[in-house]
């Protein structure tokens, strides 16, 4: 394994990590989701550059377009959550009060 590989594998693996171990608001969860996906579109990226395939050139920019839409629901579910609940504190959140 290369340093580069192993500095994308481990970026990667450190959000996950802090995705499931530190679970206290949403929005650390959220960064740490951005954190996965920029680390998996810098190995797509590079991935891409290596092959120097034309065919793969759109892949980054289609997860890009991915990551944007999925950061803005959830800034907006961030939102609405705080409205509604006083708090991203995800302990506060019951899933059978909807």
């Amino acid at each position: 394994m290369t340093p580069v590989h192993f500095a994308f594998s481990s970026t990667f693996m450190l959000g996950l990590a802090g995705l499931a171990f530190h679970r206290t608001h949403l929005l650390s969860a959220l960064l740490c989701l951005e954190a996965m996906m920029l680390s998996l579109f810098i190995a797509l990226s590079v991935w891409t550059l290596q092959l120097d395939s034309t065919n793969f050139s759109a892949s980054p920019m289609l997860l890009l377009a991915f990551s944007a839409c999925e950061a803005g629901t959830g800034l907006a579910l961030l939102v609405a959550t705080s409205r509604t609940h006083g708090s991203d504190r995800l302990q506060s959140l019951n899933l059978l009060q909807c």
